[in-house]
This record gives structure tokens, C-alpha cells and sequence, in this order.
């Protein structure tokens, strides 16, 4: 198995900017992926935050498995936080955030008014791992490209505040936290999700990660999509079967094992094989 790295120089670097930037900040919007909310969260982000008021806010639910999209958000209500899953591609859902940032801000705004002060605006920043869909949540709150998005970490240069109602105004600089990858199970979710890319891991690791956790929690999507009538228990031979399914050959009739498991892997991240979850609350009770 490929060792992924987790650069602790970067996550150093990225904490105290955080860190730096949270001086200013009345709420935070802690930014997860819907199909993986715990694997895509930076494990110091308890330790950073400290009592900083926060919402969690989970993106790409439209990827996600509809019902165990339900049971993350019971999962993090009953943790006592406040959360919202949404699509920032669509913009489905982001209208409940500010909301949900005013209720954090209405003690703070109280103690304003009882000492006769105005009301002031609430200073938000959007946190999460790269490839989360931060820049892209700031552009839809904003509803304009108020910053640059993009697969590379770290784009957007200038700061500013970007006004998003007449309560709030977030920063337009992403907090970049960098995940950590002790548990390699986190590490095959992230790859097999597309948050970490190609370039630093195995297309046919994670496609054998994900095969595995299509066989065992969504069948039917496997089937139907490639037309199997019934699914090998070996991952490597379904991975043959699907590559001879969708025309993954080399000259002299073998399987191009490495162009079936892009294949999948862009099948997968792209909802091709519908609304797919990589872990569940419970995965992590039983792994704890």
C-alpha cells in the first residue's frame, strides 16, 4: 500500500495562518466533504478553533448518500453543533447558513445593545482541507466571484471582506487546514473521494478501496452501472470485469487495469454511480 503523506511543514505552516486569521473571526464555518465529514476534517481543528463559535457545513451532499446524509447532520446536532449540508456547485442549502451564524452572533449582539453599542457585522472565515470546495462556497455566498477557485491550495492572494447580508461579512481568504493521514484508511477515503489527487497516489489503490466498499454497501449501483449480473468477491476480478465491460483493453486482448480504475474512480466522484457515502457515523464508533 501506498504510504500517503500528510507534509507536517505544510500543516504547521497552514495552522498558524489560521491561527492568525481566527484573531479577527466571530464565527468560523468549518467546511466538510458530505461523503466523508470526519476523514475530510483536519484532526487539530478542536485544538484550533478552542471556543471559537462554529457551524459545520457539509458540501457536496448531492454526492452523498442521501440517508446517511441525514445521519451525519444527527450525528453533529447531538455533539451540540450547529450544521447544514449543501451544495455550493448549485447552491442548494446555502441559504440556511447565515442564519445559522446570526443565532451564534445574537449573545455577542445583546451585550452590544445593553451597553448601548451598534450592532456590528459577524467576521466569518470558511475553513477546511484543500479541494473541499471552500473558494467555491465564499463565491456562492457572495453570488459573485468574489475569489479565485481552482484544484491548487492556497489561490486567492489579497484579503478582503465580502459583505453577504446586512448581518455578516466573510473573509475571502480559505483557511487551508491540511489533513493528516495516520489512519490509512482516511488516507483510501480521501483518494477514492478525488480530494487528494492523482499525482501522489495509485489510481488502482484507490480503485480497489472503493470496490470494496461498493461491493459491501452499494451492490446495485455496481451492477447496474456496468451491467454485472453478479459481483466477483475477488476486487481485482471485478475490477477485470469492469474493464472488459467498458472496452479497457491493450493491444493482444489483456485489461488495462490502470485505465478500469480511472474509470471508476471518475464514475464514482462524478455521481455516475449515484449517491454514494464513504463512511458512515457508525464507522467511526466501532473503529474508536
Amino acid at each position: 500500500m501506498t504510504t500517503i503523506q500528510w507534509f507536517p511543514g505544510h500543516m504547521a505552516k497552514a495552522r498558524r495562518e489560521v491561527e492568525e486569521n481566527l484573531k479577527r473571526i466571530d464565527v468560523v464555518i468549518e467546511l466538510l466533504d458530505a461523503r466523508l465529514p470526519l476523514s475530510s476534517r483536519n484532526p487539530m481543528m478542536h485544538d484550533i478553533l478552542g471556543d471559537k463559535p462554529r457551524v459545520v457545513v457539509l458540501n457536496k451532499r448531492d454526492l452523498a448518500d442521501e440517508a446517511v446524509n441525514r445521519e451525519w447532520v444527527h450525528y453533529f446536532r447531538n455533539d451540540g453543533v450547529y450544521v447544514v449540508p449543501i451544495d455550493a456547485q448549485s447552491g442548494a442549502g446555502v441559504r440556511e447558513l447565515p442564519p445559522l451564524v446570526a443565532t451564534l452572533m445574537q449573545r455577542k449582539w445583546e451585550a452590544l445593545e445593553a451597553k448601548g453599542i451598534r450592532k456590528q457585522l459577524a467576521r466569518c472565515m470558511i475553513v477546511g482541507i484543500p479541494n473541499v470546495g471552500k473558494s467555491s462556497l465564499i463565491n456562492r455566498l457572495a453570488r459573485r466571484s468574489a475569489t479565485k477557485t481552482g484544484n491548487k491550495p492556497g489561490v486567492t492572494k489579497a484579503q478582503q471582506w465580502i459583505k453577504v447580508d446586512k448581518h455578516i461579512q466573510l473573509l475571502d481568504t480559505p483557511g487551508i487546514l491540511w489533513p493528516k493521514f495516520d489512519d490509512p484508511v482516511v488516507g483510501q477515503r480521501l483518494a477514492a473521494s478525488g480530494a487528494i489527487k492523482s499525482t501522489i497516489f495509485a489510481a488502482s489503490e484507490a480503485a480497489f478501496y472503493a470496490l470494496t466498499l461498493l461491493r459491501n454497501r452499494y451492490p446495485d449501483a455496481l451492477q447496474s452501472r456496468y451491467r454485472l449480473s453478479e459481483l466477483p468477491d475477488d476486487s481485482g476480478q471485478l475490477l477485470e470485469e469492469i474493464g472488459k465491460k467498458r472496452g479497457c483493453m491493450r493491444s493482444g486482448g489483456t485489461i488495462d487495469l490502470e485505465k478500469a480504475s480511472e474509470l471508476l474512480l471518475h464514475d464514482l466522484q462524478t455521481g455516475k454511480l449515484g449517491r454514494i457515502s464513504f463512511e458512515q457515523p457508525a464507522d467511526w464508533v466501532a473503529d474508536s
